[in-house]
């Protein structure tokens, strides 16, 4: 890869991935997570897997990206080659841009409702409004393809003309505005929702000590979002870390971002609640805590409306930050093999991610019941596509770790990390085995029929697979 495709300036790469990470899920999944499982014992349990996992393995997937300084799929061929591994291992590309494809479909048609959302909200349209009302509004948003399809497009579309623009000029730029801007916003939000809300109800739901509330569920789910949260497994995070400066610290990059991703989450967690008690509303998660709830709490609260339609760009900023981490590994991997310009390697990946976000559309209402998908899998399209990446994002953070730990020598990794033979010792050892074990429980509990002794069953003989797998990986090497 030539020299001039670089971040610019060394912090980029920290913007870059805090954007891919702080998306939809730190606004409303994460809070959630956090209130119904012990507050700060699923927080205690979420940080200890984000060091021992999150991390570990959020700086295998930015090395493997840095010294190929190629896209995913070409970096992973390039690796294997180098490396005389199998060509096996090409498929952590090739499983990374696949997520990224699925992922960016869905994602959109979910993060266009913020659009409509901001509409209403900025219009006055929801001011004063009932419960009834607003819940109606959303399932007639629900009901409407059009609709949907119009949201969803204009969505995309604005995703891909910042990656159209290219490294330095579209992303660069938009992410050195767009993420200060979110994070002025968020502390808006909340200084909003102390003044008006309940902020007092609101940490005693998030921050409250309680192990009690933490169940096993609890534990794997706390694993599950410090895997998830981090982009891990979809390619992003390595096709950002080929345009990373060498000079920057891995380590220190990948805490500071696990850091903020979650620093975020929480502060959106006190704000978002701070709102929804301050209006004695119940706590819910998913859809129905951004765009009925949170809604409904701003009806009748004093600018209300001015406040909401803030909040909802807050929104969108975070799914655009994340979906231009979606379309960047497709893309670049376009450009790199087919020698395309940017502009029709991105056209390409958005337009068929865009015909591929219909199936995500009809499955709200046309599809929504009886279609093949429910037939042969008991489920809709969309829930479908969603299991598919929930599969092929552990899978890939799985063999990037056992990749990155086995293969790579240990020059190679004194070189990337910069850091003390301390430091690289415990690095190697929680992304040789540590996180392949964490990772492969995520990757269980993905599978809806995987259930009671089963789980441990099968988590034994997986540990046992990579322990065999990575032994003949390391004497391939």
């Amino acid at each position: 890869m030539s020299g001039h495709n670089v971040w610019t300036h060394k912090g980029t790469f920290l913007l870059a991935a805090v954007g891919s990470a702080v998306g939809l899920g730190n606004l409303w999944r994460f809070p959630y997570l956090t209130g119904e499982n012990g507050g700060g014992a699923f927080i205690l349990i979420y940080a200890l897997t984000i060091f021992a996992v999150g991390i570990p393995i959020l700086i295998a997937e930015t090395m493997l990206g840095r010294t190929s300084r190629q896209s995913p799929i070409m970096g992973m061929r390039h690796l294997t080659k180098t490396h005389k591994t199998s060509r096996a291992w090409e498929s952590i590309g090739w499983l990374g841009a696949a997520s990224a494809f699925l992922i960016l479909s869905f994602y959109s048609v979910i993060a266009g409702w913020a659009l409509h959302y901001t509409w209403l909200m900025l219009t006055g349209s929801l001011v004063g409004a009932d419960a009834a009302t607003i819940s109606a509004g959303f399932d007639a948003l629900l009901a409407s393809p059009g609709l949907m399809t119009l949201y969803h497009t204009l969505f995309i579309a604005f995703s891909a003309l910042i990656v159209g623009m290219g490294i330095h000029k579209g992303i660069e730029s938009g992410l050195r505005i767009m993420m200060p801007a979110l994070f002025v916003i968020l502390i808006v939000v909340l200084i909003y929702g102390v003044i008006n809300g309940d902020v007092r109800a609101a940490a005693s739901f998030l921050f409250t000590f309680n192990i009690a509330d933490l169940s096993l569920e609890g534990w794997l789910q706390a694993m599950g979002q410090s895997f998830f949260t981090l982009s891990l497994g979809m390619g992003a995070i390595m096709a950002y870390g080929a345009y990373m400066s060498s000079e920057a610290s891995l380590t220190r990059t990948a805490i500071a971002v696990a850091f903020v991703d979650t620093a975020v989450a929480m502060v959106a967690g006190l704000a978002i609640f701070s709102l929804v008690f301050g209006a004695g509303l119940e706590t819910g998660q998913g859809p129905g805590l951004m765009f009925v709830t949170l809604p409904l709490a701003f009806a009748d609260m004093p600018f209300g409306a001015l406040v909401g339609g803030v909040f909802f760009i807050l929104v969108l900023g975070a799914a655009i930050s994340s979906s231009i981490s979606l379309i960047e590994p497709v893309a670049a991997f376009l450009v790199e093999r087919f020698d395309m310009t940017r502009p029709q390697a991105v056209t390409i990946m958005v337009v068929a991610a865009w015909a591929m976000g219909l199936l995500t559309v009809v499955s709200f209402n046309i599809w929504a019941e009886g279609t093949l998908f429910h037939a042969l899998f008991g489920r809709s399209a969309f829930e479908f596509i969603e299991l598919l990446t929930n599969i092929f994002m552990p899978l890939g953070g799985l063999m990037i770790a056992l990749f990155a730990g086995w293969a790579l020598t240990q020059n190679e990794v004194m070189k990337e990390l910069g850091t003390n033979i301390t430091w690289f010792k415990t690095w190697r050892f929680l992304v040789r085995f540590v996180g392949p074990a964490a990772v492969s429980f995520v990757f269980l509990r993905t599978i809806p029929q995987v259930e009671g002794y089963v789980v441990p069953t099968l988590g034994a003989l997986l540990i046992v697979g990579i322990f065999a797998l990575s032994q003949r990986l390391r004497k391939s090497a």
